[in-house]
């Protein structure tokens, strides 16, 4: 009876459970493989049926072509092709010991193998040689198992000689989360130049402060001053210097005589310095914390209106893009205005104006989270950008009541007190402004109800005057600014695109992947990357949207939804402690 064949009724009860259980009872045979793989070696071990020997250190092992090649790439190639060991009764294996092939062949002919501490390297460079995936894959998940902060760093150069990606990312992540310990062992001393810069350089480093960090990299070199000291401003340039607490940045790293004596790290000093001076208006990627220190860069928002633009909001809130909190700081006092600028000094937070003839200015004290008055501005404003340059504050333009304001005011912290500066050259209100490569740009804004600009103003704080620098491929009004490595990025007055702007040589690039018509939105650089918050849309209504660019790729991601529907608010990024679990 052929398989297609129909079973009459009567036999089909009978005829399915036999079926059945012939079939059951032949798949729980399970010995019958590992029965064939110990024929199979008792006949190597005998030396029957064998038809090629291999001959290593002057020892011969007898084996079969099949077996050899069923398990390993390698043989299966040489035995197959028209290579001469295919032809050859005894083959030469070299570069490899005896021991080691001992115990490939008895994984090969049996499915084990005694993988030792001793053994393993061998064990998984001979896996490697004769390409036995399931042998080099049993070598790497031993190693797993004796990862350790004293060894991590050897299997990771290991795991990358060897293209284990498992085993060098447990080893990298090891190594990040336990540097502190890591840096304890020997191997640590032994890394080369650029192994350790690549360490040095990640966010992911768990170090609670970064004196751990400078503490490695001095340890490092002193290990071999004569042949490390040139590598000394490489390996400092991946510390984050500014960061360091700063009585142990004047007592440690100022009086240090190896620094001291290269020239090429006095810019890595100064930098430190203005930091100290002028705090996160500073931005560096030294300037950046690192995800596990005691302090994170986060955004805050200050203000606004509603979704309907009618009500203003008292809240001060902080975001966190590393976790995705949302933080309630304290209310703004006694604050109904709106159309405020808000501006971060020396890791504070500066509001000033709103409304029509509102002279006040408050200060938050990042600190304490409380919100204390301040010296008041000399001229009431509305619509003003507020900017920090230098460790000042600078209030540009804005309006009246009656007209734009070219007047610029200038805070100073120390002395708490508002003075003029030269006025801007063309008097604008909801312009963006920001300060860039030492040099404060005002670019844009609205000349009148019905006109806006398209000239970029610049303001030089050396010599107090302003100079045209270029026009815009736009002129539009109720603009949003903010400052990455020496570009200006530009969102708002309802337009499509964001732009941004070189300085440098007064050149503009579109960039088209953006969250959409947009006006009076939050705008901030945190962590290296820029975010977009909130902002009235084309139907007039404000959004909520918390949106990322990360400028290397202008990958548009939308990453958060703000607490309600905000426009006209100040957007600010700060450090901020972080408690830890």
């Amino acid at each position: 009876m052929g398989f297609g064949s129909t079973v009459p009724e009567r036999a089909t009860g009978e005829t399915q459970l036999a079926t059945e259980s012939s079939s059951t009872d032949l798949f729980l045979v399970t010995s019958h493989a590992e029965d064939v793989l110990n024929n199979l070696n008792a006949f190597r071990q005998n030396r029957l049926f064998t038809d090629v020997v291999l001959r290593i250190e002057r020892q011969e092992f007898h084996c079969h072509r099949a077996t050899l090649s069923a398990n390993s790439v390698y043989f299966r190639t040489m035995f197959s092709t028209d290579l001469k060991e295919s032809q050859q009764g005894t083959v030469d294996i070299k570069e490899i010991s005896a021991d080691t092939m001992d115990c490939v062949l008895n994984y090969m002919y049996g499915g084990r193998g005694n993988i030792r501490e001793d053994n393993v390297q061998s064990l998984l460079e001979a896996s490697d040689r004769f390409q036995i995936a399931a042998l080099r894959s049993a070598c790497g998940s031993f190693l797993e198992k004796q990862l350790d902060p004293c060894n991590c760093l050897g299997f990771l150069s290991f795991a990358n000689t060897f293209c284990i990606p498992a085993l060098s990312e447990k080893s990298r992540r090891l190594l990040l989360k336990d540097f502190s310990e890591v840096i304890q062992h020997e191997e640590f001393l032994q890394l080369s130049k650029g192994d350790l810069c690549d360490h040095l350089s990640s966010d992911f480093l768990a170090v609670t402060k970064e004196e751990t960090v400078f503490e490695a990299v001095m340890q490092w070199v002193h290990h071999d001053v004569a042949g490390r000291r040139a590598a000394l401003k490489e390996l400092l340039e991946r510390v984050r210097i500014p960061l360091l607490d700063r009585i142990y940045f004047v007592e440690k790293v100022e009086t240090d005589e190896l620094i001291l004596g290269s020239k090429e790290c006095l810019p890595l000093l100064q930098e430190a310095r203005r930091y100290h001076i002028f705090g996160n208006e500073i931005m560096s990627p030294r300037t950046r914390p690192r995800k596990f220190a005691n302090v994170a860069e986060v955004i805050v928002v200050v203000g606004g209106c509603d979704q309907k633009g009618h009500l203003p909001l008292p809240y001060t809130e902080q975001y966190n893009p590393a976790t995705g909190e949302w933080t309630q700081l304290t209310k703004i006092p006694d604050y109904s205005k709106s159309e405020f600028a808000v501006c971060a000094l020396k890791n504070d937070i500066f509001l000033a104006g709103g409304h029509l003839y509102s002279h006040d200015v408050w200060m938050y004290n990042s600190q304490l989270n409380v919100w204390v008055r301040v010296a008041s501005l000399n001229k009431g404003r509305w619509r003003h950008r507020l900017v920090a340059l230098h460790g000042k504050l600078y209030a540009v333009g804005g309006f009246n009541g009656f007209s734009r304001m070219s007047s610029v005011e200038c805070y100073d912290p120390y002395l708490n007190c508002w003075s003029f500066t030269a006025p801007l050259l063309d008097a604008v209100s909801s312009a963006a402004v920001v300060a860039c490569s030492n040099k404060l740009y005002v670019i844009g804004g609205a000349l009148s109800d019905q006109l806006n600009s398209s000239k970029v103003q610049c303001y030089d704080p050396v010599t107090e005057e302003w100079r045209f620098a270029g026009t815009t491929p736009f002129a539009q009004r109720c603009l949003s600014a903010g400052t990455l490595n020496g570009t200006i990025y530009i969102m708002g007055g309802l337009m499509e695109s964001m732009y941004k702007y070189d300085p440098t040589k007064d050149y503009w690039t579109v960039m088209t992947n953006t969250p959409g018509p947009l006006e009076n939105c939050g705008l901030t650089v945190c962590s290296g990357i820029i975010y977009i918050l909130g902002g009235k849309d084309n139907t007039a209504e404000g959004t909520d949207g918390v949106f990322s660019i990360d400028p290397s790729s202008n990958k548009l991601s939308r990453v958060a939804t703000m607490p309600r529907c905000a426009s006209y608010h100040g957007c600010v990024t700060i450090h901020q402690r972080v408690r830890r679990q």
